[in-house]
């Protein structure tokens, strides 16, 4: 079933690079009484993801936390040290990068996208979203090969 607007997240846990390591997270604590802008790549690295979906929201951040958000944070199926170093590289600063390397998150929500094809597995689809103390506020969801309602201009259009 795939998550909708009004649905509270499932709880699961997620990585997050830090200087001592993998640091686990767990969704419930990790969303738990604030706003969060959370949006979804099928990769680190890859060129959409890469060339316009994070810099997008590292570009309005700031935007985003004007309206309310208290933090802006990333997932995508790759493992935590992938993660942390795309964010590096990318400059992404206070984004939030969270792995979810075995694919739990973006499978509980039901959200996720074969890339077999391209050699990449199952991966999460393309999203964006608010969520709000755990709750999803609201959800876009980009149709396939597509990059309009998840990026951070769309989701600050909404907010």
């Amino acid at each position: 079933m795939t998550i909708s607007v009004g649905d509270r997240l499932p709880t699961t846990n997620l990585v997050k690079a830090t200087a001592d390591g993998p640091d686990q997270v767990d969704t419930d604590s990790f969303f738990k009484g604030r706003k969060v802008a959370l949006f979804a790549v099928p990769g680190a690295f890859t060129p959409t993801c890469s060339a316009k979906h994070l810099p997008g929201f590292v570009e309005k951040e700031a935007e985003l936390k004007a309206k309310g958000v208290d933090e802006v944070a990333c997932v995508s199926v790759n493992d935590a040290f992938v993660m942390g170093a795309w964010g590096k590289s990318a400059g992404a600063g206070d984004i939030t990068l969270l792995a979810d390397g075995n694919g739990d998150f973006a499978k509980a929500i039901g959200l996720t996208m074969d890339g077999s094809g391209y050699g990449m597995g199952i991966r999460s689809q393309r999203y964006s979203m608010i969520v709000n103390d755990g709750v999803v506020e609201q959800l876009n969801v980009e149709a396939p090969g597509e990059f309009k309602v998840s990026s951070a201009e769309h989701l600050l259009s909404e907010i």
